[in-house]
């Protein structure tokens, strides 16, 4: 039981001020291992500066940030292990989509006879092995943003920081990239947090749900609490809650 508690990502108070402006007030979760958070907010709520803190890209200004145990507020951001993705891929645009999706995995002193094989197969996952060879800029923009994600993966990070990473793509691309999401990091039993503005990307990324405002973050215990909430839109949409209830929710 001890252990279990143990493996998570844990977020205590955390607070970051600009000046005399307070962007982020006490903030607090915790993630399971293997898991995704997802919050929902509106352009600029603050959940962008979030993930900066914890990559370690801006400094907090006051509270704590612990994985496993350890305290990651005290390491830079090069040794936290923390991979934070956006909307723009930003690949090599020198490499081919296998050297891009390498690239970490060469900084880490593997030899291609290693890492070829871990290359091939997130190739497949990412139903791109078609396009190994192939240069960024012959890519759409959802197969650029699947080679930034699987480069993301081999590396393993401790936790995957997503900011709003589809955000950028059309309506069908987007929903393919949030069950690839879904789908690879389920597998690969990453932890995640994922911040997004759709309402439909939330419920369908989310292990847990939280909602930010103003620099404040409510968590919800379960689907049914962040339904209730108004200020998340959720009730309006009740399509939604008709899809995502479980089969007990479903009986009841």
């Amino acid at each position: 039981m001890y252990l279990y508690f143990c493996l998570m990502l844990k977020v205590h108070d955390i607070s970051k001020r600009y000046g005399q402006q307070l962007v982020l007030q006490n903030i607090g979760f915790e993630v399971p291992v293997g898991s995704t958070f997802t919050i929902l907010g509106q352009s600029g709520c603050g959940k962008t500066t979030l993930l900066k803190v914890l990559a370690g890209l801006e400094g907090a200004s006051s509270g704590m940030v612990h994985f496993n145990g350890q305290d990651i507020l005290a390491l830079p951001a090069r040794k936290r292990s923390f991979v934070y993705l956006y909307q723009e891929p930003l690949l090599f645009p020198h490499l081919n989509v296998f050297e891009n999706l390498a690239f970490g995995l060469r900084l880490q002193g593997l030899k291609t006879a290693v890492l070829r094989p871990m290359v091939v197969q997130m190739l497949e996952q990412l139903g791109l092995a078609p396009q190994s060879q192939q240069m960024p800029h012959t890519l759409s923009g959802g197969q650029r943003q699947r080679v930034s994600f699987g480069r993301a993966l081999l590396i393993k990070p401790r936790v995957l920081l997503l900011d709003e990473p589809f955000g950028a793509l059309d309506t069908a691309t987007r929903t393919t990239m949030q069950q690839l999401f879904g789908a690879i990091t389920e597998q690969s039993g990453i932890t995640s947090v994922f911040v997004t503005h759709d309402l439909k990307e939330a419920l369908t990324t989310a292990s847990v749900l939280g909602y930010m405002d103003k620099g404040t973050l409510t968590v919800y215990k379960d689907r049914a609490r962040f339904f209730e909430d108004e200020r998340t839109g959720a009730r309006q949409e009740q399509h939604f809650w008709q899809h995502w209830q479980t089969p007990e929710e479903g009986a009841k």
